[in-house]
């Protein structure tokens, strides 16, 4: 019996006990490692995920479990364990089912090069070379490079009759260089990745991208801190990404909104952002991760959150949607099927303006230009929208031309007010996403792509 006879039979015998609505959820994922520390190789491991989650509504309530054996003899037990939660449980919201029109579709990433065919040896003297030539450097005191492979692949299978298979491939390369200069150290740390086979690591020059953040470990930690203050502030496709993902995006998750946790509550139609500003959240775009469906079977449709500055929506699962009484939007994602799905973004991104990125520095007498590469994270509060990151080595802008470099930036504020401030925005709109991490909410993670043009700001806080 394959695994699709499988799904079929758990379906069937659930339908056959009672249950009204029923999801079938298989997956396999393989999550492959490696991780060269200053010459040393420190690690390489491969992690593995295979099961099978079962959601079932019956009796007024709903039920799920997963095993990760797929037995014969598992099914009856699996069914009766659903259908008994169910039945034991009182659902506290309203579900959208039974209008959801079925899909029948695979997608499948196209893979020139499967990386789980390339010899273990190739791949752990490709990290090695990089790192060991890294750390060869003058000033370099430490170097971690990595390499990560995944390929996810899942199968859904709904009451309603949807029955749709997913395999996601994407590989990625990193690499972090810790200089020092007298008693200052600074690290500075970059990853590429892309959704596909092994062919992107032969097709790009890893010494130059390691170099290149050499470089700038080494300059950065020969740099000052910049002047705590307000400034006018030319943003990159990096940090425009992270802010909206993080401070706007989780505030437009439905179920924070639903539970008074969002800064977005109750301002549907209103405006909220300068008219320059316009923000989607899409399954499947160049850069990204690609979501065609979330993890209830529903098809992931591209979802306007802001437009021209206005509130139109929020992020939503079935659950949630029937709250919020909106439209599904595809957006209930699990890590994988030993977990139920949440409402999460897939690729959150602001739409690109007309203006170039050198018109973005014109008439800028003082002001700071904020880069990505090397941001290291922060805090945010999605039920106030106030957010602190630290940014990388960023650049000061003096007269409309890009000055002296900066290290040890932070960015603050209220990310309504600093969407406010947005006075320009360029056309190079640019998505990214990462094999090596995720987006975690309620001790889950997934994939998630974001970006952004290059914008003006006209005033953002900045702490040194």
């Amino acid at each position: 019996m394959d695994d699709v006879d499988y799904a079929l039979k758990v379906l069937d015998e659930a339908l056959s006990k009672g249950a009204i609505y029923v999801l079938v959820r298989l997956q396999e994922k393989i999550y492959e490692s490696i991780t060269a520390d200053c010459g040393v190789l420190k690690n390489y491991g491969v992690n593995r995920i295979s099961g099978l989650g079962l959601y079932v509504i019956a009796d007024g309530g709903a039920g799920y479990v997963y095993t990760t054996s797929l037995s014969r003899d598992e099914v009856s037990k699996m069914v009766e364990n659903a259908i008994s939660i169910a039945k034991s449980s009182v659902i506290s919201r309203r579900y959208n089912h039974g209008f959801v029109k079925p899909v029948r579709d695979s997608y499948t990433v196209n893979v020139k090069e499967d990386p789980q065919e390339v010899e273990p040896e190739d791949k752990v003297r490709v990290v090695l070379d990089v790192n060991r030539e890294s750390i060869k450097r003058e000033s370099i005191v430490s170097a971690v490079t990595r390499m990560a492979i995944e390929r996810d692949k899942k199968f859904l299978l709904s009451s309603e009759g949807t029955e749709v298979k997913l395999d996601i491939t994407c590989v990625g390369f990193a690499h972090t260089s810790v200089a020092k200069s007298g008693e200052l150290v600074e690290r500075v740390g970059d990853h590429k990745t892309f959704v596909g086979g092994y062919e992107f690591i032969r097709s790009n020059d890893w010494f130059e991208f390691a170099d290149e953040l050499n470089q700038l470990a080494v300059k950065a930690s020969m740099a000052k801190t910049p002047s705590p203050g307000s400034y006018v502030a030319v943003v990159d496709n990096d940090v425009v990404g992270l802010l909206l993902h993080e401070a706007l995006g989780h505030a437009s998750e439905g179920d924070l909104v639903i539970n008074g946790e969002s800064v977005l509550s109750g301002k549907i139609g209103e405006k909220v952002a300068s008219e320059l500003v316009t923000i989607f959240d899409e399954g499947v775009i160049d850069g990204g991760y690609p979501v065609p469906y979330d993890d209830e079977g529903v098809p992931k449709r591209r979802t306007k959150i802001i437009d021209e500055g206005v509130l139109t929506g929020y992020l939503s699962n079935r659950e949630v949607s029937a709250d919020l009484n909106q439209d599904l939007t595809g957006n209930g994602r699990a890590q994988d099927v030993m977990h139920i799905p949440l409402v999460r973004q897939t690729n959150y991104y602001m739409k690109g303006g007309d203006w170039s990125v050198e018109e973005l520095f014109d008439g800028i007498s003082y002001g700071i230009y904020l880069k990505g590469v090397g941001s290291i994270g922060g805090e945010v509060r999605p039920s106030v929208g106030t957010y602190t990151f630290s940014i990388g080595p960023s650049y000061i802008i003096r007269n409309g031309d890009v000055a002296e470099l900066v290290r040890g930036v932070s960015v603050s504020g209220m990310i309504l007010e600093t969407l406010k401030e947005v006075d320009a925005v360029a056309g190079d709109l640019k998505i990214s996403t990462s094999v090596f991490g995720g987006c975690g909410k309620d001790m889950q993670s997934v994939r998630v792509g974001f970006g952004g043009p290059h914008l003006r700001v006209k005033k953002v806080v900045i702490g040194g």
